[in-house]
């Protein structure tokens, strides 16, 4: 089969297509041909080398999320789900392929209607957006700033943040157009990257979700309310400076919040649930999937360096099937 593996840790011109054995599934696992794979930030990040002392090595397949038919099942798993749509995480790697193996406790089934892009779109994004909320302690009536809100991710957090009865929903983005369209998912205020924004958007905000990281991190504490929260689910620009905390204790008064998340801490049968929840909601028409474009497997590079060029609104989805 075809996958997309690292060759050397960079630029995107670092990936590559490669043959490898086809995968056969083991106790407890199931074999899916896939047909929708979601490019995620943390493909980026991690062929970036950024996380080389997290045990990522050459030859890498980057890809978290898959939606696909279940083509065989392994030793204990029903068999009921051979032929079945499904999707599902395959954690740090893996999925830059025609074929997967994943276990059957990763497996979330799709509802008839929902196209397997949609699925790679909402899956894992829409997950870290509804728990990184909940991590926020976000509540009805509280005004929330989503810091990098055109990604995957961020156009979840933007949805669920205003389905759940936000005061208002401030987004940052790099652009008008892109604004237009946030307002379309629900953002109330647009900002611009720094925070800045004319008109009559909040000089403070109860939740902060940061998808972006980076350098300027640190000068969104300002933003934040008394008992204010912000919570980084992404990294998108890199690592905050090492003394990024430093700016919170000028406003010690205030009690100011900041947190990490990341969906590992959460258990999987919950992550499992929410995710399902995820895609009923999506089939009947109340959360939309922000797909940019689908490109080939064989184009994965090209999905990078879109990425890094801040051309993508929502996610990118790969296609073995589109080759």
């Amino acid at each position: 089969m075809r996958a997309v593996a690292i060759q050397a840790f960079g630029g995107p011109e670092g990936l590559a297509v490669i043959d490898l054995p086809d995968p056969e599934p083991g106790e407890g696992q199931v074999l899916v041909n896939v047909e929708a794979i979601g490019v995620g930030g943390v493909d980026a990040v991690i062929r970036s080398g950024l996380l080389g002392d997290w045990g990522f090595r050459e030859g890498h397949v980057l890809g978290s999320e898959v939606a696909g038919t279940v083509a065989a099942v392994g030793g204990g798993v029903d068999a009921s789900w051979t032929g079945r749509r499904v999707w599902a995480f395959t954690g740090t790697g893996g999925g830059y392929a025609e074929r997967v193996v994943v276990d059957a406790a990763a497996l979330v089934a799709l509802p008839a209607d929902l196209p397997g892009a949609d699925a790679v779109t909402l899956g894992s994004s829409g997950m870290v957006a509804r728990f990184g909320l909940r991590h926020a302690r976000f509540a009805p009536g509280e005004s929330v700033l989503v810091r990098g809100a055109a990604g995957g991710i961020g156009a979840m957090a933007v949805q669920l943040a205003a389905r759940g009865g936000a005061g208002a929903v401030a987004v940052t983005t790099s652009s008008d157009e892109r604004g237009r369209r946030l307002r379309e998912l629900g953002a109330t205020h647009v900002l611009d990257r720094a925070g800045e924004a004319a008109g009559d958007a909040p000089a403070g905000y109860d939740v902060i979700i940061d998808v972006v990281a980076g350098a300027d991190l640190p000068s969104f504490f300002s933003r934040l309310e008394p008992n204010g929260r912000m919570v980084a689910v992404g990294a998108v620009a890199g690592f905050p400076p090492p003394d990024f905390a430093a700016a919170m204790i000028p406003a010690f008064q205030k009690s100011l919040s900041f947190a990490t998340f990341s969906a590992d801490t959460v258990p999987e049968s919950e992550r499992r649930a929410a995710t399902a929840d995820l895609f009923t909601e999506a089939a009947d028409g109340g959360l939309r999937a922000v797909v940019h474009e689908v490109l080939p497997l064989r184009e994965a590079a090209l999905a990078h360096r879109k990425m890094e060029a801040g051309e993508v609104f929502g996610r990118i989805v790969l296609s073995p099937t589109g080759d």
